[in-house]
């Protein structure tokens, strides 16, 4: 029999590839992405606790993972994780994200600078320097990209593993974005990517927008008028990747087409001004569930 996690998978990713109409997702698609959304939550959490597996709903709500490495202190590194489902059989790769109140900042900034990963050759050799990304999440993916390259080659390894999946919410899911980017490169050719983030800010110009979509497997999730997804705006060169998915108000979830898709059904026509933003959406819930720490 085809496993029910791999018809799920395909079902999921096949509704964000095909077609250019704004697509419901069905509550088996929906339901897909649960355990991606708790190990997005999970990044949130003291990466001791997570390394024992032992951080409350979280990691009760993915018992088959295992553990292989955690890092970061919360402020000048992110929070990360990396370890094997078992039963999604893939290497799972988390980043922690930031509260809200300290993202917007940031993301409002008119001095925001778009640059190059190409000129970190070690890095991301061979890239072509039209790829820009907004310099902060790509220096705060810089702070840990070593440690968590080694972990993930480590997991691969002891689990006999070629697939990798990254997740993230907020910042973490810009830092996953670019990790996307990243590990591809110094990893064997034969391994499977794909990246599910949570609340994702615009990461890069339309040159690396372009490159996600022909060489990643990228879903981004919104929720109803989260203003992170909005930011930064597009008048200063940033664009989203393909693989919308939003959370309408009715909660309806619906796949969204193209790039920065402009209709009032995805998250660009949606809030289309500072007006429209509501913060309190930004954590979720997700089908539920809110990102957080539940470890208390």
């Amino acid at each position: 029999m085809f496993p029910f996690c791999a018809v799920a998978t395909l079902s999921a990713l096949a509704v964000l590839s095909v077609g250019q109409s704004i697509t419901p997702l069905t509550t088996s698609q929906i339901d897909y992405f649960t355990p991606y959304t708790y190990y997005a939550s999970t990044a949130f959490c003291d990466p001791a606790e997570v390394l024992a597996w032992h951080c409350g709903a979280n990691c009760e709500a993915n018992p088959n993972f295992h553990s292989v490495a955690s890092g970061g202190d919360g402020d000048i590194v992110q929070y990360w994780y990396v370890g094997y489902d078992s039963i999604l059989d893939t290497v799972i790769t988390a980043h922690q994200g930031t509260n809200i109140s300290n993202l917007l900042p940031i993301l409002t900034d008119l001095d925001l600078v778009l640059v190059p990963l190409a000129l970190d050759t070690e890095r991301f050799p061979g890239l072509d320097s039209s790829i820009k990304v907004h310099d902060g999440f790509k220096d705060a993916q810089a702070r840990a990209s070593a440690d968590v390259l080694a972990a993930v080659q480590a997991a691969m390894s002891t689990y006999e593993s070629t697939s990798v999946t990254i997740v993230g919410h907020s910042l973490g899911a810009a830092i996953s974005l670019i990790d996307s980017v990243y590990l591809p490169l110094h990893l064997p050719s034969g391994t499977t990517f794909k990246t599910i983030a949570y609340g994702l800010p615009r990461v890069g110009n339309q040159a690396f927008a372009d490159y996600v979509d022909a060489d990643l497997h990228l879903i981004h999730i919104n929720n109803k008028e989260d203003p992170i997804p909005t930011l930064p705006p597009i008048f200063l060169g940033y664009v989203h990747p393909s693989g919308e998915v939003h959370i309408e108000d009715s909660g309806v979830w619906v796949a969204c087409p193209g790039q920065d898709n402009a209709s009032t059904e995805c998250i660009v026509g949606d809030v289309p001004t500072i007006f429209q933003w509501n913060e309190a959406n930004h954590d979720g819930p997700y089908n539920g569930i809110t990102i957080q720490c539940s470890s208390s």
